[in-house]
């Protein structure tokens, strides 16, 4: 990648041109031409570096139940459990992270679907010691944005105003699931990229566009961008922080922590006796040198000494959850295999 490609993906990671011909609209931010915008996020996703560009929903407005899950796994057994759960269509990320819990994935499930019943169905498999449901209680911020030009990197500081949304109640409807299965898909990388869709849903592209910008301002589309692959764009030290947060300063330090644009996630989430960690958050960096680091100013910031930070040594499973999409699980099959 040179230093326009690296300027192009830090640009479309947050703000995605809505418009009949966006990457016209990107190639006048650079002073380029749309064929060589287009050439360059082609070949982008070719050697991997892009993941995806759609429309990022928010998983809970849409009505899903979902949580952070962490295992307790022996280690012989760790690939073939991590292997199984991927098999669930409600699984989305799934890493191995240097802990006694050493299993950690994310499960959503739609609406009128029981959640503590999903997870149950993985107790048939052989090797799991515990397992620790760590759902949402409080959302802080969501959003990775990479940093991917090195000399425009942001000091570590709460600097981040949080984005306000419209809270309204939303019960999607029949279209509404329709228009989202079509806009959660991966867009091509063509002239007029929205105008199949928008056909698709009997819509002008001008109408599909009203939508999306209605869905964001509501808070059921985070955004339209890109998802970029962190490992491959070098961002291979994933970090989850959790901190040890007296009860009342959860809300200060929740909000304090998703102002810094380093944090790409930040939740509260729920204490056991063997996990006293209420908040949450997330950091890529290059090394867990500079992820220590980065950590250590922060801690200086917000005050709260007792935390840790839990890296992602093993990728077993990343992708998007599919909304809307019908399908069962079952690991039945596995009683007489596993």
């Amino acid at each position: 990648m040179d230093s326009l490609d690296k300027e192009i993906l830090n640009e479309i990671q947050w703000t995605f041109p809505l418009t009949p011909k966006p990457f016209d609209d990107i190639a006048k931010k650079f002073d380029t031409t749309p064929e060589i915008i287009k050439e360059r996020l082609i070949n982008l996703k070719k050697i991997g570096v892009l993941r995806q560009l759609s429309a990022i929903f928010d998983t809970r407005r849409l009505g899903y139940k979902s949580s952070l899950i962490a295992m307790e796994i022996e280690s012989d057994k760790l690939e073939h459990v991590a292997n199984q759960i991927n098999r669930h269509p409600g699984v989305s990320h799934n890493y191995q992270r240097d802990h006694q819990f050493n299993l950690w994935f994310t499960l959503a499930v739609p609406p009128g679907s029981d959640l503590k019943t999903e997870v149950d169905k993985f107790s048939i498999l052989k090797g799991i010691k515990k397992v620790r449901m760590l759902p949402t209680i409080k959302l802080f911020k969501i959003g990775v944005k990479l940093d991917m030009v090195d000399e425009k990197k942001h000091d570590v500081i709460p600097s981040e105003e949080k984005k306000e949304i419209n809270n309204i109640k939303f019960v999607p409807t029949e279209t509404d699931k329709e228009f989202i299965r079509e806009l959660q898909k991966d867009m091509d990388i063509i002239d007029r990229p929205f105008l199949d869709a928008s056909k698709k849903l009997g819509l002008t592209e001008h109408e599909l566009f009203e939508k999306l910008k209605y869905y964001e301002n509501i808070g059921v589309m985070r955004r339209f961008a890109a998802i970029l692959r962190h490992r491959e764009v070098g961002f291979t030290a994933n970090g989850m922080i959790v901190w040890n947060v007296p009860d009342e300063k959860i809300e200060e330090v929740g909000l304090k922590l998703g102002a810094f644009p380093q944090v790409s996630h930040c939740y509260q989430r729920p204490t056991y006796p063997d996990w006293p960690y209420s908040v949450f958050s997330m950091i890529h960096c290059k090394s867990e040198e500079e992820a220590g680091e980065m950590t250590k100013t922060i801690q200086s910031q917000i005050n709260i000494p007792d935390y840790k930070i839990l890296f992602s040594t093993r990728e077993f499973k990343k992708t998007r959850v599919e909304y809307f999409v019908e399908s069962n699980f079952s690991l039945e099959d596995l009683i007489s295999t596993s």
